[in-house]
């Protein structure tokens, strides 16, 4: 029998910043993942944009440091609608970073960057039992802690058990809460690009029909600039635009960029990732906390999807600090009852914002388009709006 204070189920950037932030509050955790402790060079060739307060999230797990150099800057949003008859920008809106109290938006890191850092990070905790090739195969929440039995036949027990597993959470199910997931016959390409201008650390989100064409910048590559790319598009011209050679790709996304790199030259290999949203009806159970994809997914626009996760983890470790601080159970039901109703709230209005934005960058009819023409001139002339834009999108 192994005893905790914390135990949290996935070890990827969610999992791993969770185990950091808690540790540094003095946390004892167990942290569990079916992956082997080599990362290898992986295949995911996302990149995430850490914005502001997960970023003050990360400083505080002391990995910040690490994290940054990885990155590049990102000081201006700016996106670009084409959705007239011409393939021409016919409306673009910057929202710039030094309209923030931090100057900037965020950094963008590829995300097999930010699993070494993290794990680096673990590796130097005494407070932090990271188990590789694990995972939970059942879990009982009682009024006094939650029972983990691990796929090594281990018993894990400890006072809050937190579900960072991933959209097909194996714990959410243990716990018998439900979730609704709807998906949206559209897929991301994702892969990286060099081009002749520079970015200028500008994410440049460009909306057209289908979905948006996202550059979001990376450091230099061999030195060109550097840009990852999120293309979000019907799943078939997904597959199509896979299919391509690199040759062919360089010519399709210079084409659809319009120009506005100059000529692109795919310097990755390509994923592609089905599009889906979804949101649990609740966020705990007993003993058991929700955070990140468990608790929400999104399409990947505006950077929201781990940020949000951030959060989760940043209401929970500040509820379990005030509990500690207090000599009181960290895993309680009012303490995971309290997180639920900072979070589900947020979850459930940021999960459906991010649906209706990218229904509406899928718009095909020309009404559709002009209307969303004139929603982003609105936010890009109307002050009050812009701020507001900006607020959002940095995730408060």
């Amino acid at each position: 029998m192994i005893e905790t204070d914390i135990l949290i189920a996935g070890g990827g950037i969610a999992g791993m910043s969770a185990a950091a932030r808690f540790a540094a509050d003095g946390h004892q955790i167990v942290i569990v993942d079916p992956a082997p402790s080599d990362i290898g060079e992986g295949t995911d060739l996302r990149t995430t944009a850490f914005l502001e307060p997960g970023i003050e999230t990360l400083k505080k797990a002391g990995v910040w440091d690490a994290i940054k150099p990885t990155g590049a800057e990102l000081r201006v949003m700016r996106i670009v609608d084409a959705g007239g008859t011409e393939r021409t920008p016919r409306e673009t809106a910057d929202f710039d970073g030094s309209e923030t109290k931090n100057g900037f938006f965020g950094w963008n890191v590829s995300n097999k960057a930010a699993r070494v850092a993290l794990m680096a990070r673990l590796a130097e905790l005494d407070n932090v039992d990271f188990r590789f090739s694990t995972t939970v195969t059942a879990f009982k929440g009682t009024s006094r802690y939650g029972e983990v039995t691990l796929s090594n036949g281990q018993t894990v027990r400890a006072k809050v058990v937190i579900a960072a597993d991933g959209r097909n959470s194996s714990l959410r199910d243990m716990a018998g809460i439900k979730h609704k997931r709807w998906a949206y016959d559209q897929s991301a390409l994702v892969f990286v690009v060099t081009h002749n201008k520079p970015h200028d650390n500008i994410s440049t989100e460009i909306h057209r029909t289908g979905g948006p064409l996202t550059l979001v910048p990376m450091p230099d590559l061999d030195g060109k600039p550097c840009s990852s790319v999120v293309w979000m598009v019907p799943a078939a011209r997904a597959d199509e635009l896979n299919a391509m050679s690199d040759e062919a790709l360089s010519a399709e996304i210079t084409h659809d960029t319009m120009n506005l790199f100059g000529p692109l030259t795919v310097a990755s290999p390509r994923a592609v990732w089905p599009m889906i949203s979804q949101v649990p009806s609740r966020l705990i159970a007993a003993r058991l906390a929700l955070i990140a994809e468990s608790a929400h997914v999104v399409p990947p626009i505006g950077a929201q999807g781990l940020n949000m996760s951030l959060h989760d983890i940043e209401t929970l470790a500040e509820l379990m600090a005030k509990a500690k601080l207090h000599g009181e159970d960290i895993g309680a039901t009012p303490l995971l009852k309290s997180y639920e109703r900072r979070q589900l709230p947020k979850t459930v209005a940021r999960v459906g914002g991010i649906d209706l934005l990218n229904r509406a960058s899928m718009f095909e009819p020309k009404t559709l388009r002009d209307l969303r023409y004139v929603g982003l001139s609105a936010l890009n002339r109307i002050g009050p709006l812009r701020k507001l834009a900006i607020k959002v999108g940095v995730g408060k």
